[in-house]
């Protein structure tokens, strides 16, 4: 935020550089890790970490408002993707205990094991596109980076 004190500043070409590299990787890389996970295990990168997120929840179940936000979907796109995994017997839906309106997506033991079958997978997608390009000593200051920036 600007005020009459302190105007806008324009980005440094070096500051635009990394702005649109930031936003070249936030497109590129969940494109990659997903079509490595389609190509390898048939199943989306976002599939997979809904299954993730579940599985390591309390009592493998989450509701679906909370796993909506911490996959960083809308809660009618969670809905779209646990109605998918729910077919084919990975996931099951079961009403909260504590507010009948709500409802909690709860991993099941088939979709656990669908899940550490498709981890060697994402883990080889992972380093091969970010941690294989990235040192131990910038890990740690690439780590600190990024919490400040999203926060």
């Amino acid at each position: 935020m600007t005020t009459p004190e302190q105007p806008l500043r324009p980005m440094s070409p070096h500051e635009e550089e990394l702005v649109r590299e930031l936003a070249r990787v936030m497109l590129v890389l969940p494109r990659a890790v997903d079509a490595d996970m389609m190509r390898e295990q048939r199943l989306p990168l976002s599939e997979y970490t809904t299954l993730m997120h579940l599985s390591e929840a309390t009592d493998r179940r989450m509701r679906m408002s909370e796993l909506a936000s911490v996959c960083s979907l809308s809660l009618s796109g969670m809905t779209r993707i646990v109605t998918r995994l729910e077919t084919q017997g990975l996931v099951g839906r079961e009403r909260c205990a504590e507010d009948a309106r709500g409802w909690n997506a709860v991993l099941t033991d088939q979709g656990l094991a669908r899940l550490q079958e498709a981890w060697p997978a994402h883990l080889s997608s992972v380093r091969r596109h970010v941690l294989d390009h990235v040192d131990a000593a910038d890990l740690t200051r690439l780590l600190g980076l990024m919490r400040r920036i999203a926060t």
